[in-house]
């Protein structure tokens, strides 16, 4: 079956649009005109770090009244242009085919098991199911609380059966502070619970490009709650990570981050736990969870293109491409990928699949919560036979 045979103009069941204008209200009005309120059931917002997220929530209450937005601030979008990192996204949901409820949790922390664990069950069992129809979670956390792991693992346990999915806001490369945006207003410290059913059969996607190299080492001394490492097999640790990856110490950034990861291994898949930065006395915070003894790999990376096109390559069993992918893709793939000047490929790859989402400080997938890695969620046709959503495969 040849793509000719499923011509695309666009995605059928969301509207996409997005506005370059470092204005809040300018870049809200360019975006929301292009959305029909009737027909919408709900709106992803995905905010550039330089635009004020009071001042676009204030805009979207006025420019979208009566239809609730959910978001978050980014560390880039992915629009139907591709990568950008000064676009105002929003993703508009049709009535048709979507219903959703929503929990916001505040403060994130400390986290509290026991409010997350009450407040999703009342919110899930007062969600009415829909006979025939399909349901799933997204979550949108504070990228800066550092409590995304157990949250993803709360969620997991309590909706039993309805698989989650997600990303953590950004602020940029600032690192600085993150929003969630929830019935018109944003939190920080919070993160957001989106309980969606739709008529749509859809498939979640996970991914990065990276082997383990064979290279082990152990984090010998670590503040867990901080996700800060102070040594690594017993030497201070940026000292060792760049001796390991042959890099001076002054030399080691975000982009030598990305392309030089530590992998965990969980259930014979290896995850990525990616690097924020080098803080005092050459201690390295992370992104997720990190513990003392815990045994690590360097990752070995395999090409970007074609590893992004076979997992993107999704199908119907009749040939069909999805109508849209949702897309959660961590900051530091799009740093290596800009290091590596395939930006641009990138991009086209994005438009020829139908690729809309943000960059994010970490995703969540079925529980887990991993870093450089992509998070998807691929929307068919509901006429089309259903594609279930499987576990990882093996690596």
């Amino acid at each position: 079956m040849r793509d000719d045979d499923f011509p695309r103009e666009g995605p059928s069941y969301v509207t996409v649009s997005h506005s370059h204008s470092d204005d809040p209200r300018t870049a809200v009005a360019e975006a929301a005109g292009r959305i029909s309120l009737p027909d919408t059931c709900f709106v992803l917002a995905f905010l550039p770090a330089a635009l004020d997220c009071e001042s676009v929530a204030e805009a979207l209450n006025a420019h979208l009244p009566g239809v609730p937005v959910f978001g978050c601030t980014t560390a880039g979008q992915i629009t139907a242009e591709g990568y950008q990192n000064d676009a105002l996204l929003l993703i508009a949901f049709r009535r048709e085919n979507f219903r959703c409820s929503s929990a916001l949790f505040t403060p994130l922390k400390p986290l509290s098991i026991a409010s997350i664990v009450e407040t999703v069950g009342k919110r899930n069992a007062k969600f009415t199911h829909t006979a025939g129809w399909n349901r799933l979670a997204l979550v949108f956390a504070d990228g800066l609380s550092k409590q995304e792991d157990l949250l993803a693992s709360v969620l997991e346990s309590v909706l039993e059966g309805i698989p989650v999915f997600g990303g953590s806001a950004g602020d940029g490369l600032s690192f600085d502070r993150t929003m969630i945006l929830h019935d018109g207003a944003c939190h920080d410290n919070a993160a957001l619970l989106l309980l969606v059913e739709t008529n749509l059969q859809y498939q979640g996607l996970s991914f990065d490009h990276f082997l383990p190299a064979g290279r082990e080492l152990v984090i010998t001394q670590a503040l867990t709650e901080e996700r800060l490492v102070l040594e690594i097999n017993g030497a201070p640790a940026a000292q060792e990570y760049a001796r390991l990856i042959g890099c001076a110490v002054e030399d080691l950034s975000p982009q030598v981050f990305a392309e030089n990861p530590m992998l965990v291994c969980h259930r014979n898949n290896h995850y990525i736990r990616a690097v924020a930065g080098i803080h005092e006395a050459q201690a390295m915070s992370f992104l997720a969870a990190i513990d003392d003894g815990l045994i690590m790999t360097l990752g070995r990376g395999k090409e970007i293109l074609p590893t992004l096109e076979a997992e993107l390559d999704l199908r119907t069993p009749a040939g069909a491409p999805p109508d849209f992918i949702l897309a959660f893709d961590c900051v530091l793939r799009k740093l290596e990928i800009e290091q590596k000047q395939l930006g641009a490929q990138v991009s086209d790859i994005f438009r020829r699949h139908s690729v809309f989402g943000f960059n994010t400080y970490g995703e969540q997938h079925r529980g887990l919560h991993m870093n450089q890695t992509f998070v998807g969620i691929a929307f068919f046709d509901p006429e089309e036979v259903a594609c279930i959503d499987e576990p990882d495969r093996p690596r």
